[in-house]
């Protein structure tokens, strides 16, 4: 299932949320709507790639540990075999950003955050009060389009809904619960090694210069410190690489255009990065540290997080807040709908590109095509059209 979805999740880190509610929630069924718009609230608080955080914790309550990393692994390793592929040289093909068939995935994508939004409209934001709030979220994020801002608006809508929404006494059902087999213990347990990792990974390098701790550190910093998912972390990663000498800026501008043109999460990039370093490991042994590196602190967050999440959530008062969140999130996603994936799908392509979203709209909305089907669909339509 994840592989799949790791081979047709294409734009972005909100399209992905949207392609597993699509799978995991609609078809399958593994959580309730409730329970999979709290998950979201959740990894829209932790930093680092929120749609791996919440691909990672599906896993992890369907299977246990094996299946968080199961679930991570078969998501990110197109992408990361894409890239790498990419760094050694696989490049003849020009600018892959611009070729039509992924254009007609770009499309797709559009079409399959529009109908996630609609279906969360309708579930967590059904009435007055909560359209308000989902409105005012969307507003705000489009207004002031800062990674921060999303922490805030979430927040805000949380407060909001504390003190103005009143859940009816069957808001949290029995099938709303998110269980997941990890104890408190173990996960104070992970958050202390999320904390002793960020601040001793610096000091191991600093005493032995070791180059392989120098890239882990790097991209572990890189995955602990962003808010806001994979374009939020290009600018750290830049500075990082580029300014720090151990990637040419072209390379990094290339690399950066190919992982627009892969699916699922844009943190693979690190990927890319780790094996086109100059110094250091380099290849597919800077690859992979790189990349293990930078979503690392995604698991332990996730890990940390998560026994203490679901039993807040259960609580009446927090029930209350979490109807605001998830009415602020719904609006969020709103605004993500129309930029970057409306704006960079169909506005920045023409009237080809909304003829396609339409009718991938149409074929998921009416028609119940699975997402994948849709998907591959566009692509082939982009490449005979765009």
């Amino acid at each position: 299932m994840f592989l799949r979805l790791g081979l047709t999740s294409f734009g972005g880190p909100v399209a992905h949320l949207a392609y597993f509610r699509e799978a995991l929630v609609e078809r399958r069924r593994w959580v309730s709507e409730k329970a999979y718009a709290d998950l979201v609230a959740l990894c829209q608080f932790l930093p680092g790639p929120a749609s791996s955080q919440v691909g990672m914790a599906l896993g992890l309550q369907r299977a246990g540990y094996l299946g968080m990393i199961a679930a991570w692994f078969a998501f990110t390793l197109p992408s990361v075999v894409l890239l790498v592929a990419f760094a050694y040289g696989v490049a003849g093909a020009g600018d892959l950003s611009e070729a039509g068939w992924v254009h007609g995935l770009k499309a797709a994508a559009v079409a399959v955050v529009a109908h996630a939004v609609l279906g969360m409209a309708k579930n967590l934001a059904p009435d007055a009060p909560r359209a308000t709030i989902a409105a005012v979220a969307m507003i705000i994020v489009l207004l002031l389009p800062n990674p921060f801002i999303l922490v805030t608006a979430i927040t805000a809508a949380g407060l909001i809904g504390l003190l103005w929404l009143r859940p009816p006494k069957e808001e949290f059902a029995e099938s709303d619960a998110f269980t997941v087999r990890v104890s408190k213990k173990f996960a104070a347990l992970c958050l202390g090694i999320f904390a002793v990792l960020l601040a001793g990974l610096p000091l191991l390098v600093g005493a032995t210069g070791n180059a392989y701790a120098a890239l882990a550190d790097l991209f572990y910093r890189a995955g602990s410190l962003v808010f806001g998912g994979g374009h939020v972390v290009l600018p750290l990663l830049q500075a990082e690489t580029v300014t720090g000498g151990l990637v040419e800026a072209d390379t990094f501008l290339a690399g950066y255009g190919a992982a627009q043109a892969v699916p699922g999460p844009l943190f693979t990039f690190a990927g890319f990065l780790g094996a086109s370093t100059t110094e250091g490991p380099g290849g597919v042994t800077g690859a992979v540290i790189a990349t293990l590196a930078i979503f690392l602190p995604a698991a332990l967050l996730v890990l940390a997080a998560l026994p203490f999440w679901e039993s807040l959530r259960s609580n009446a008062q927090a029930r209350r807040a979490l109807m605001g969140v998830n009415a602020g999130v719904v609006g969020i996603l709103a605004a993500a709908l129309y930029d970057p994936v409306f704006t960079a799908g169909v506005l920045d392509v023409g009237i080809g590109a909304l003829v396609l979203a339409i009718g991938s709209f149409v074929a998921l909305n009416s028609w119940k095509v699975p997402a994948w089907a849709v998907v591959l669909a566009a692509g082939m339509l982009g490449w005979l059209i765009l």
